[in-house]
């Protein structure tokens, strides 16, 4: 014979503080389970949403990063040439050469960070129409002006527009701010491309090609024409999207692993924390106990209703971390991303995956912390236990 339902809801109202204090910890062990797998997805969407399906991007082999990536001016020639590359209006090949710097800004409590440069040109802005002055205006090509994205200009004060920033021993002035839709490239600075190849005596070199396909589905054949020419050995075409996920691979697995760490501690104390709750529920219900069991109520029935309680408990638990949770989507967060070495700006991102990991966390710390009470419950000794112990 199996224990009402409405039995536990009843015994969560009677014993509503001890049911408080167990709930507020597991929701608070869900609440920084949630928020790791939230940053490492932000990290992941962020970089993830950087580019376009129909772009490509041309690096060396074995490079980690676009700055440690070289690609010299015949090699920029012979990728023009292959088929599958889009043109520009102007009729010349839909391709932009970007040299790939990293200076050092002051943050605004007087540390240091790593930010990117990439130099560009109006076929970058072609290639990603995206990409958007929010204010002030375009750099002059023929000047030392720069464009900052939204995460630069919200983060450092000498990057707002008028301010000035120092390049290669030079100050170059902010003239507007750029946004394409919170993706990697707003927490780049942008400048003309023969600007710096010039201040960092970088020659006629870039650090990446990104070219438009005509379409994303000519990606097989420009892949298979690059592979063919022998004096491409030792570059490599990605989808632009899949280049920047790749960015995105070690600080995301850093987060995890460090996330699941906490975790895993903070879990064991909710999970002792909700042991120790139901196993004084047993304590102090012991007469209760035995009066359903001299009812009939089988051993089973007595196991589960304790399980499910602790079980209803951390799904409540669980429930309100993931709400308080939620919150964090609105805060912006900067780290340095260990394979550009440079900063990243992103926002947590709360998927349905990351939900329902989160309850099935809950769930089985339910689980954990309930059996052994329960257990203990439904072997308790009718007589004994109507005696009150």
């Amino acid at each position: 014979m199996a224990i009402p339902f409405k039995y536990m809801v009843k015994n969560f109202r009677t014993r509503r503080l001890s049911t408080i204090v167990t709930l507020a910890g597991i929701a608070l062990v869900i609440f920084v389970f949630t928020a790791v797998l939230m940053m490492a997805n932000g990290v992941k969407k962020t970089l993830v949403t950087t580019g376009s399906p129909d772009n490509v991007v041309v690096s060396r082999k074995g490079s980690n990063g676009e700055i440690s990536s070289i690609i010299d001016v015949e090699t920029q020639n012979i990728i023009a040439t292959l088929p599958g590359v889009a043109k520009s209006p102007d009729g010349t090949p839909a391709i932009s050469y970007q040299p790939v710097v990293v200076i050092n800004l002051t943050t605004p409590d007087g540390g240091m960070t790593n930010v990117s440069v990439r130099g560009v040109s109006q076929q970058t802005f072609y290639i990603h129409p995206e990409v958007k002055i929010v204010s002030g205006r375009n750099f002059n090509p023929s000047l030392h002006e720069a464009i900052v994205g939204e995460a630069v200009a919200r983060r450092f004060q000498n990057a707002k527009i008028g301010g000035e920033i120092k390049l290669a021993g030079d100050y170059w002035k902010v003239v507007g701010t750029f946004s394409d839709n919170g993706s990697g490239f707003d927490s780049e600075i942008w400048c003309d491309s023969h600007q710096i190849q010039d201040a960092f005596h970088r020659g006629s070199t870039v650090s990446t090609v990104t070219l438009k396909l005509d379409k994303p589905s000519d990606f097989d054949v420009f892949k298979s024409a690059f592979a063919s020419d022998k004096r491409l050995q030792q570059f490599e075409p990605k989808g632009e999207q899949a280049y920047f996920s790749e960015q995105s691979e070690t600080l995301a697995a850093f987060i995890s692993i460090l996330g699941t760490i906490v975790t895993i501690i903070f879990s064991i104390g909710a999970a002792i924390g909700a042991m120790i709750t139901m196993y004084a529920e047993v304590a102090n219900r012991t007469t209760e106990i035995g009066t359903l069991r001299a009812l009939g109520f089988s051993r089973s029935s007595v196991l589960t209703v304790f399980l499910c309680e602790s079980i209803l408990i951390s799904i409540a638990g669980g429930a309100l971390g993931i709400i308080l949770a939620s919150l964090l989507q609105f805060l912006s967060v900067s780290t340095l991303n260990f394979d550009t070495f440079s900063e990243l700006t992103f926002n947590f991102a709360l998927t349905p995956f990351a939900v329902v990991l989160s309850i099935i966390f809950a769930v089985f710390m339910g689980v954990i912390g309930g059996f052994l009470p329960s257990a203990r419950a439904a072997r308790m000794n009718i007589v004994n236990a109507l005696r009150g112990g």
